[in-house]
């Protein structure tokens, strides 16, 4: 029988190891998935545990999942997370996938829902770029992969502190490529459409808005985890070596309509 030949591919990440916020759920566990079945090894970051199918699956490749508890509120715990995790493995790719939000009218807004959105949703991002961007500088590659969301570039409703912070994502992105691109670290950006998620339940339950929702998306359907987590392996794979500084919205063609 002939030997399996593989071929080269530049979107192959064989021998890389990814850290993914939130990789054990939602879009977390798409992109999990997706960079395992693109040759890396995963060390999942967050408060819930690794899925049975997710180390069933990484076993199934050859490749190998960690868990590692983390609290994204908490910025003490993200330092000595990472100084742990980086002192045992060479983390490639940083994916800030995890975050949280909630519904408000703006007027009624508590602050101290607020603090919370923007401490999980922008503060950690920036804390996890810096922790595991420095090593990346220091051997002169890296690539860094934020979650954005399409309420970057629009406003959304009831969700005032959600669409700041993922404003701010998107403009940390882009400074964070400026300083970073000439000395070989990729900072860039995913905004995933309207997701067939947990985080967008409340618009899955209500048929008035989900009709209102579906009728703008071009491509006719909500998107899936997997949808994200291929776009991500892309970027952070050899094939966007010369994609710096970008917010690359997956929405089924909704910015478009």
């Amino acid at each position: 029988m002939a030997a399996t030949v593989r071929l080269s591919t530049p979107f192959d990440l064989a021998g890389q190891t990814a850290a993914v916020t939130g990789g054990g759920r939602g879009l977390g566990l798409g992109i999990s998935n997706a960079l395992l079945e693109a040759g890396a090894d995963v060390i999942v970051l967050g408060r819930t545990g690794v899925p049975v199918e997710l180390t069933a699956r990484a076993a199934s490749l050859g490749r190998q999942v960690h868990f590692v508890a983390l609290d994204l509120a908490d910025a003490d715990a993200i330092t000595t997370t990472a100084e742990r995790v980086l002192a045992t493995h060479r983390v490639d790719i940083l994916v800030n996938n995890a975050g949280t939000q909630d519904r408000y009218p703006a007027v009624d807004f508590p602050l101290q829902a607020w603090d919370r959105v923007l401490n999980i949703n922008l503060r950690a991002v920036f804390q996890l770029c810096q922790l595991f961007g420095a090593p990346m500088l220091e051997r002169g590659e890296g690539k860094i992969v934020n979650l954005a969301s399409l309420l970057s570039f629009q406003g959304g409703l009831t969700v005032p502190a959600y669409a700041a912070s993922k404003g701010a994502v998107a403009q940390l992105t882009k400074a964070l490529c400026n300083e970073w691109a000439g000395r070989g670290v990729n900072v860039n950006a995913v905004a995933p459409g309207y997701m067939a998620t947990d985080m967008n339940s409340a618009l899955l339950a209500d048929p008035v808005r989900m009709e209102q929702l579906s009728m703008r998306i071009p491509a006719g359907r909500w998107g899936q985890p997997q949808d994200i987590g291929n776009v991500v392996v892309f970027l952070a794979s050899s094939a966007a070596s010369y994609v710096h500084g970008q917010i690359l919205a997956v929405d089924g063609g909704w910015m478009a309509r």
